[in-house]
C-alpha cells in the first residue's frame, strides 16, 4: 500500500476541476482557484510526479462504438493460484470487449465489465473466452441498465459535495 500525499485546499480544488474537465487550461485553472498560472502548473506537475494524478482518459460512448450492451461478469477461478490467474488476467485484459477487471475477495474472484454488440455477442464472449478456459469454474452475468459516474475522488479528510454527486453516464 502506498502512502497518501498531503494535499491542501488549492490542490483539492485543482483536482476537482481537472476531474470534471481534464482539458482545462492552466490559465483557467489558476483563475478559478486564485493562484498564478505558474503556481498552478507547479502544483499539477508535483501531483503528477508524486502519482496523485495518473493520467488523462478519453471517454467514449460504447453504444456509438457498436457495443450497446454492457454487462458485469462475476468469475470464479479454480484453483486460485498465481500460475493460473496471471495468464487469465492477461488474456481478459487483451479482449476488446473488456472495459475493466477487478480482483475480488468473497465467493467470486473477478468482476469483469464488458461492452458487446448484443446478447448473441455476449453469449459468444462468455462461451469462447471465459467458460472455455480450464481454470474458470463459474461465470455469472449481470446486464447493466444504466451507469452513473461519481466523483470527484478526494482524500477521506476532504469535505465532499454530499449526496447527489453522481450523474448518469451519458455522452457529452
Amino acid at each position: 500500500m502506498t502512502d497518501s500525499i498531503a494535499l491542501d485546499t488549492v490542490d483539492l480544488h485543482i483536482l476537482r476541476l481537472l476531474q470534471n474537465d481534464a482539458r482545462t487550461t492552466y490559465r483557467d485553472l489558476a483563475a478559478e482557484v486564485g493562484v498564478a498560472p505558474s503556481t498552478c502548473l507547479d502544483r499539477v506537475t508535483r501531483m503528477r510526479r508524486t502519482g496523485v494524478i495518473l493520467g488523462h482518459q478519453l471517454r467514449l460512448d460504447p453504444a456509438r462504438m457498436g457495443r450497446g450492451l454492457e454487462a458485469l461478469l462475476s468469475v470464479q477461478v479454480r484453483p486460485h493460484r498465481r500460475e493460473l490467474i496471471g495468464p487469465f488476467v492477461e488474456r481478459i485484459r487483451t479482449l476488446p470487449e473488456s472495459r475493466a477487471l477487478f480482483h475480488l475477495t468473497g465467493p467470486d474472484d473477478y468482476l469483469v465489465h464488458v461492452a458487446v454488440a448484443d446478447t448473441a455477442d455476449l453469449q459468444r464472449l462468455v462461451l469462447d473466452e471465459f467458460t472455455s478456459r480450464r481454470e474458470v469454474a463459474r461465470v455469472e452475468t449481470r446486464l447493466i441498465f444504466q451507469q452513473w459516474e461519481c466523483g470527484p475522488l478526494l482524500p477521506p479528510s476532504a469535505t465532499t459535495a454530499g449526496p447527489g454527486t453522481c450523474q448518469a453516464s451519458e455522452p457529452d
